[in-house]
């Protein structure tokens, strides 16, 4: 408490000399206002550390992500920028629980304070894990995992490609148990990246290589063990799809059997380990001779089983054939039987048939009746025909003594007729003293005969 008074005694004194020497305050713009909290801020907060819920998340055009961090009782603005995000193995989303590090700053056009992102880690799973539970839920949902689309791998492929690293354990290993196995196996090795940023790529190309190869049956795509970063190249999306677009059936031999990665979903065929991938796609030799020597056992038999079949079947044909001129006369028997039969049936098909032809003959009304009917008919016909013509006609003559009425009544001769006149200039109708001048010569139309006149004054209304 002393300490407090003690401060405050000795400040006070020098705001009472400050307010002495300057009595007005000074007054600040919005812009120096903003500007000065921003130096503020980013003087004494030059890196954090946050842990937040993002909301609001919003990936721009330009390539920028913009979100808010919240927590129960808060929430900051923040902006994580292209060169930032672009190395981020997960896609932030709304909800998602991260820690982020970066810089507060002031935006001063709009005065408020937000921070930028370099750094961002989901908590709890760390980011590779997410981007893999991500990556997974996503190829799943467009059915690149369905069991239906899955391909079966050849019994006996004559051509085996492999897409791996041609210094590995891997590829020595599958050489190997191949070789063992199968000495007449034709295998192509696809030279790949399987480790580091360059690997997604280069097993995408070694993939595209190898499904130029016309004669391959199946294709292995794989390395051996390490860690889920060694490994990460293998969950990328686009060796992903190119594993799902292969013409050929493929095995993916990634790591070891506790090992899973995107590549094992989606290929036609996971094999826990390169060493095991080479023991699927193709049998042992000895043991397709083996094979071969007991299906060839078995087919002899077989083929002596139904030869033995086919004789007992012959012995007992052979015991019921009939004599063929008995069987021609039984035939020809059965032929006089049916041609009696058919006789008989078209004989009474013919009467019944006569019989309608009668019936039907006794039912038609004479010739001549029907012949008086219709003359009569058309003496009706004729006689309202007449009448409607004439009809017609006086309807027409008294429509046509209408309009010849009306027209008469229209016709400027009519006009002329009770004492008027046309007066025509250059044989069209003058209408108005505007149409004629000074010395002009008409023509004028009375109801008998015409007349020549020339204009000698024109006279104003």
């Amino acid at each position: 408490m002393d300490f407090d008074a003690a401060e405050k005694t000795a400040v006070e004194p020098k705001i009472e000399e400050r307010e002495e020497k300057s009595t007005e305050p000074k007054i600040l713009s919005v812009s120096e206002v903003n500007k000065a909290v921003r130096s503020t801020l980013e003087n004494n907060y030059r890196l954090l550390w946050i842990k937040g819920e993002i909301s609001n998340f919003k990936a721009h055009s330009s390539g920028h992500f913009y979100f808010s961090l919240k927590d129960s009782k808060a929430q900051i603005n923040a902006i994580m920028f292209r060169g930032f995000n672009q190395g981020l193995r997960f896609k932030p989303h709304d909800g998602l629980e991260v820690i982020v590090r970066g810089k507060i700053t002031v935006y001063e056009p709009r005065g408020t304070y937000q921070i930028f992102c370099e750094l961002m880690e989901p908590v709890g799973a760390g980011a590779l894990q997410l981007a893999f539970e991500q990556l997974k839920k996503k190829l799943e949902l467009e059915g690149l995992f369905a069991p239906a689309r899955k391909r079966p791998i050849p019994t006996l492929p004559r051509h085996v490609a492999v897409v791996t690293s041609p210094t590995g354990a891997a590829i020595r290993d599958i050489l190997n148990i191949l070789g063992r196995r199968f000495a007449g196996l034709r295998v192509t090795v696809i030279p790949a990246l399987v480790q580091g940023d360059g690997a997604p790529a280069s097993i995408c190309a070694g993939i595209a290589l190898a499904q130029k190869l016309t004669d391959i049956d199946v294709m292995i795509v794989g390395r051996g063990g390490g860690s889920i970063e060694d490994m990460w190249g293998f969950n990328d999306e686009r060796v992903a799809r190119a594993i799902a677009s292969a013409r050929v059936p493929v095995i993916s031999a990634v790591g070891h059997e506790i090992d899973f990665t995107i590549a094992d979903f989606v290929a036609d065929l996971r094999a826990p380990t390169p060493s095991a991938a080479a023991e699927l796609v193709c049998k042992n030799a000895a043991e397709i001779t083996e094979v071969i020597t007991v299906l060839k056992k078995r087919l002899y038999r077989g083929w002596q089983h139904q030869l033995q079949l086919a004789r007992q079947r012959m012995v007992h044909a052979t015991a019921r054939l009939v004599d063929p001129k008995r069987r021609l006369q039984d035939l020809a028997v059965r032929c006089d039987e049916l041609t009696q039969r058919l006789e008989s049936c078209t004989r009474r098909y013919l009467e019944r048939r006569a019989q309608e032809v009668k019936l039907q003959l006794s039912r038609l009304p004479s010739p001549l009746e029907m012949i008086l009917r219709l003359e009569q008919e058309i003496d009706i016909l004729q006689t309202r025909m007449q009448a409607y013509l004439v009809r017609s006609v006086e309807g027409q003559r008294a429509r046509f003594a209408r309009l010849a009425s009306l027209l008469d009544s229209l016709s400027p001769l009519t006009v002329v007729a009770r004492g008027y006149s046309i007066t025509f200039k250059d044989n069209k109708p003058v209408k108005s003293v505007e149409q004629i001048a000074k010395g002009d010569l008409l023509e004028i139309t009375f109801a008998k005969g015409k007349a020549a006149a020339r204009v000698e004054k024109i006279l104003e209304e």
